[in-house]
């Protein structure tokens, strides 16, 4: 359906609006590892095997080519809590806890995408395109630990609060085809936390900053990358549904070069150089329905990440006085599986007007760290993820609460078709690790980590 000319001012009043709000109050990335990869409650619940389902407005992280599966003008936002701890053994036995800066990261991840068909909106000229834009945090970290602790000559607090806008674009070539093309421009922003890469340590001594010192390194910048996606469908049922999906996502590497400060209790050491170099990424999957009619839909998918992180061999940090601290990096690239199902109920007599899908997934991630370059503000481990879910989506016409119908849940004229509302758990079990040759000998010893994570995301539909 044409939306009428009020209604698509309306639109671009809402679109500048929460891209305005985006610049202005993004989230701050906070988590165990440095790729943060649940970026929608949904495909978090199915383990983030979601890159050849791609049917709502998350395509736009997971697969953008699947974009052009979406009618009329989509938007989708959430946010997902994390905690959890790491307990470190030295081989003396002392024992450290770390923390995410508290019980739970704060402030918490987040995600917002706007995804619109143009032939929808009326720009039928476009033809087959889909546009959007997204706002996320697809790396970052958050990690503390006490100040007296048997590393902190190594680390007690890093954090990495990094923001991706994703300007984004599709294309539909026929029934079997599409194809996606996006930026991702990654920055420190200055508007919400430090604004920058930071880490704290107890200086041991040398350059003339004063043994037992509490010093902080911090950088920031502001750099882009490109992503190109492809969508197949050989196979749709009776109603024009996809059976089979094929989705494969390449994501370039991104080097920022850090520009910061070395500063000892506060006070300036010296300016600092850097540089930090942001993975290219290579993602594939493929998603079966085994029951697709108009009653029950059933998925399961299977996904490939193959994360390119060799490509970090160093942050070495030159200092403006000539000096330099080496911090030699050396990590590997490694694979994360994903596998995933979904059973959805539509047009359940006992909810009429609802949709309700239940969800199911399990990653595996592969560590990129070597014992040589461990970093405690990264305990990286080969880890297990399983994750559940559930989602409710209710139409127009449906009741929410009892109260109002959803197609009454709009602001002004845009009235959705459609108020969806994903809840997503994920555990992350990490391998025991234990670290020896460090170039560090105090991070020598045995890490336990396990993290917890809680996601919400609302939909709306236009």
């Amino acid at each position: 359906m044409l939306l009428t000319q009020r209604l698509r001012q309306s639109l671009v009043l809402v679109l500048m609006l929460v891209f305005s709000g985006g610049l202005l109050f993004p989230t701050q990335a906070h988590a165990q590892t440095p790729r943060l990869q649940g970026q929608s409650a949904s495909a978090a619940a199915m383990g983030n095997a979601f890159v050849a389902q791609a049917d709502d407005p998350s395509a736009l992280h997971y697969n953008p080519a699947g974009m052009t599966q979406l009618h009329g003008f989509q938007t989708l936002f959430g946010t997902s809590l994390i905690g959890g701890t790491t307990q470190f053994t030295s081989p003396t036995g002392a024992q450290v806890t770390g923390d995410r800066d508290g019980s739970l990261a704060w402030p918490p991840p987040g995600h917002v995408y706007l995804v619109a068909n143009l032939k929808d909106l009326g720009l039928s000229a476009l033809g087959n395109f889909s546009a959007g834009i997204g706002f996320n945090n697809p790396f970052g970290s958050l990690t503390r630990y006490p100040i007296d602790g048997p590393f902190r000559s190594a680390l007690t607090f890093t954090t990495l609060p990094l923001l991706d806008i994703k300007p984004t674009i599709a294309y539909k070539l026929n029934d079997q085809l599409s194809f996606g093309l996006g930026a991702d421009i990654y920055t420190f922003s200055g508007l919400f936390g430090e604004g920058h890469l930071e880490q704290k340590s107890i200086w041991p001594g040398g350059q003339g900053i004063a043994p037992g010192s509490l010093v902080e390194i911090n950088g920031g910048d502001t750099t882009a990358g490109f992503n190109v996606s492809l969508l197949y469908t050989p196979f749709r049922n009776s109603d024009g549904k996809p059976l089979v999906n094929i989705g494969l996502v390449y994501r370039s590497q991104a080097t920022f070069h850090l520009t910061g400060t070395l500063l000892a209790n506060g006070a300036l050491v010296a300016n600092t150089a850097a540089t930090f170099v942001l993975p290219q990424v290579f993602s594939g999957g493929m998603a079966v329905w085994p029951v697709r009619t108009a009653d029950r839909e059933w998925k399961l998918e299977f996904d490939v990440d193959y994360v390119g992180w060799k490509s970090n061999r160093t942050l070495d940090i030159h200092l403006s006085n000539g000096a330099l601290l080496p911090f030699p990096q050396n990590w590997q690239s490694g694979y994360t599986t994903m596998v995933g199902t979904e059973y959805r109920w539509l047009n359940m007599p006992a909810m009429p007007d609802w949709d309700v899908a239940l969800r199911a997934g399990y990653m595996n991630q592969q560590t990129q760290i070597p014992d040589r370059t461990f970093n405690p503000g990264v305990p990286s481990a080969n880890s297990h993820i399983p994750s559940v879910g559930i989602g409710l989506a209710c139409h127009a016409n449906g009741s929410f609460l009892g109260l109002l119908r959803c197609g009454e849940l709009g602001i002004g004229p845009l009235k959705p078709q459609l108020f969806a509302i994903d809840l997503a758990y994920q555990a992350a079990f990490y391998e025991v690790r234990t670290v020896t040759g460090n170039q560090n000998p105090s991070v020598n010893g045995r890490y336990d980590t396990l993290i917890h994570a809680g996601s919400l995301s609302l939909r709306f539909n236009y």
